[in-house]
């Protein structure tokens, strides 16, 4: 087997003088750059691990110290060694406490009695690589948990089976008005209205992905008000359960917005055939009572009756404009400027 040319740091957590000659022995032979530290003690090894913490590649921990040993002994070590794996040398042949061991964070159990140079190396290497993917799946799931719960838009984790709420973000729990407990002891039928729910739970049977359909879904508030929404989900797993991932868009507004353009529009319409039907009679009648007023000016009776029929017409077109006016106006919370913003 090929030396191994990296550099190693190695702190062996061994009050036993001939156990740490050992252990660098054995390493020796398959490692050509070695830098081995040893602590005598559970307080010295904190020492280092505090300082050094960063420049420590593994470390081999005996669970006898003068100072500490156990259970309590691992589980100290394991918390200052977070980045680092921590692989137990001992006497100790017990199964069951080698099991626990490992369920404590520990990357490796070994027996001192049947230690080889092969499997040291082996358990070190192994165990550092482990810890290097065991920490960038950690900070992964950091850059998730973090633009999940920083995310501005409402989003939730639904499993696909039982349509639990798994984990919500903040903004859905302003959006939406629960708690995260209140939450988390709901499923996605209590955020629906009533009359919604067959449909949803029949969907649901028949393993449909009613969490990515497109189009617009009713969904209630903790307060009772129905909103409409978009949703966009993607199937992820989450702690071994198979969910859906929903971002939530609130487009209630928009559709409100949007119905009053077209009622708007509607009224515009009328108003164009207002103005190509009612308006020109009116009109046309006062254009041909001025032609008349201009031929009788001397004949106070025809003029008189001229005027009344003149104030008539121009009641009418008064009228007619009023009617016109009112179908403009627009709702006083109307504002033109959201428009765009809400709907594109």
């Amino acid at each position: 087997m090929k030396i191994d040319k990296r550099p190693y740091t190695i702190l062996v957590i061994e009050d036993n003088p001939g156990d740490v000659t050992l252990v660098e022995d054995f390493l020796l032979e398959h490692i050509e750059y070695l830098k081995l530290n040893n602590a005598r003690s559970f307080k010295t090894a904190k020492e280092i691990l505090s300082f050094q913490n960063g420049l420590i590649d593994a470390v081999l921990l005996d669970l006898s110290l003068p100072d500490k040993s156990g259970v309590e002994l691992i589980l100290e070590i394991v918390a200052l060694c977070r980045k680092i794996p921590v692989i137990v040398l001992t006497g100790n042949s017990d199964f069951c406490f080698g099991a626990k061991s490992l369920s404590l964070g520990v990357s490796d159990y070994l027996l001192k009695d049947e230690l080889t140079s092969l499997t040291l190396y082996k358990s070190i290497v192994y165990g550092i690589e482990r810890k290097k993917a065991t920490s960038a799946l950690e900070e992964s799931e950091k850059k998730y948990s973090e633009l999940f719960h920083l995310s501005p838009m409402p989003m939730y984790v639904v499993d696909l089976e039982t349509m639990e709420f798994l984990n919500v973000n903040r903004a859905a729990i302003r959006h939406y008005g629960y708690s995260r407990d209140e939450f988390l002891k709901m499923t996605i039928r209590d955020i629906r209205p009533a009359e919604d729910i067959p449909v949803l739970v029949e969907g649901f049977s028949q393993n449909e992905d009613l969490l990515n359909l497109k189009g617009s879904y009713r969904h209630k508030l903790k307060n009772g008000n129905i909103i409409y929404v978009e949703i966009q989900g993607s199937t992820i797993m989450h702690k071994g359960r198979k969910a859906k991932l929903v971002l939530v868009i609130d487009v209630t507004e928009k559709l409100r917005y949007t119905k009053a353009i077209e009622e708007q529009n509607e009224k515009l319409r009328e108003i164009s055939w207002i103005q190509s039907h009612m308006v020109r009679a009116p009109v046309a009648r006062i254009l041909g009572l001025i032609a008349v007023l201009k031929v009788i000016k001397d004949n106070n009776n025809e003029m008189e009756r001229v005027l009344n029929y003149l104030e008539i017409s121009a009641d009418e077109l008064d009228l007619i404009i009023r009617e016109i006016t009112d179908k403009v106006a627009l709702p006083d919370d109307f504002e033109f400027a959201n428009i765009e913003a809400l709907a594109f």
